[in-house]
């Protein structure tokens, strides 16, 4: 074996030895192992997999006494809480992006200079799957959970004839010209979706339909865009874009899967606008929903909703 090959699968304290272009300290954390759900194959949901950690951190040198204080570090539970926050945050389908999300995270330290996060599967056979990545003190953050000052928005929902009405345009000028992002939501329309013997497609089957009808919307009035990631609504909500939520893919990435079925609109909306911790839900016909947030209801025959 080559020394090239060699130190490809060498673990990372080695690799950062090697690699190394100043003289620095290193801790490490080896062999960190977690059950989680992760996977982007439809086999990988809904059960959970070992999944392990290696990680080796680059910090600056001391420069003077350390005085055995603690604070003066960086700590070893800096490692595990970046590892644990961010496998809290939402279902990851890729390794490269919890490895990404963990190095970022790590390097927010102001003692941390490089950081080698390796991480592997090791329930997907008699091997380990996995992946290593170098991340430096610097190089650009990932765009995602972390955003600063993201704003609360004013989540409406709309009954099927609340979508048709004629007073629909007026409701929306309305509400995007307050300073709270509009987000709507839409349950399935009234015609029946296909059924299915298995819960899980009937799931999928049934959030598909709430798509559905959220495109409905979409083409009565060009300002609202079909949105289903939670990049793209902070985006959005950022630059004044109206969204209209497709939510399949927040609902089965979620870490906590929302209790309310997909054909219980009412209820998977309000549980998406306590989410998305909103400045408060405005349910046009239908009745108000138990939630954590301010609700407000009006009928479809309301001019003004504000």
């Amino acid at each position: 074996m080559t020394d090239d090959i060699r130190m490809a699968f060498a673990h990372p304290s080695e690799r950062a030895e090697a690699s190394a272009t100043q003289p620095c300290d290193r801790i490490s954390l080896s062999d960190y192992v977690v059950e989680v759900e992760i996977g982007a194959f439809q086999q990988e949901r809904g059960h959970l997999q070992r999944v392990r950690f290696n990680v080796v951190v680059e910090v600056a040198p001391q420069t003077g006494e350390i005085d055995d204080d603690v604070d003066r570090i960086l700590s070893y539970d800096t490692i595990t809480e970046s590892i644990d926050v961010e496998l809290g945050a939402e279902r990851i389908n890729l390794l490269e992006t919890l490895a990404a999300r963990v190095a970022e995270r790590i390097l927010r330290e102001p003692q941390a200079l490089r950081v080698f996060v390796r991480i592997e599967k090791l329930d997907r056979g008699p091997f380990s799957l996995g992946v290593e990545i170098v991340r430096a003190k610097g190089e650009v953050a990932r765009k995602g959970q972390d955003h600063v000052q993201v704003p609360h928005p004013r989540v409406l929902y709309l009954s099927n004839d609340a979508i048709m009405s004629d007073r629909l345009k007026g409701w929306i000028d309305e509400l995007s010209a307050e300073k709270a992002p509009l987000i709507i939501a839409v349950g399935a329309a009234d015609t029946p979706a296909p059924q299915s013997a298995a819960a899980l497609a009937q799931r999928r089957i049934d959030l598909l339909a709430i798509e559905q009808n959220a495109w409905v919307l979409a083409g009565r009035d060009r300002r609202c865009m079909v949105v289903g990631t939670r990049t793209e609504l902070d985006w959005a909500m950022k630059h004044s874009q109206i969204c209209v939520w497709a939510p399949s893919k927040i609902v089965l990435d979620a870490v906590e899967s929302p209790s309310a079925s997909p054909r219980e609109a009412l209820a998977l909306v309000s549980w998406f606008a306590e989410h998305m911790q909103a400045a408060e839900l405005l349910v046009i016909d239908a009745d108000a929903p138990t939630a954590s947030i301010p609700v407000r209801t009006a009928e479809v025959t309301a001019e003004r909703l504000l």
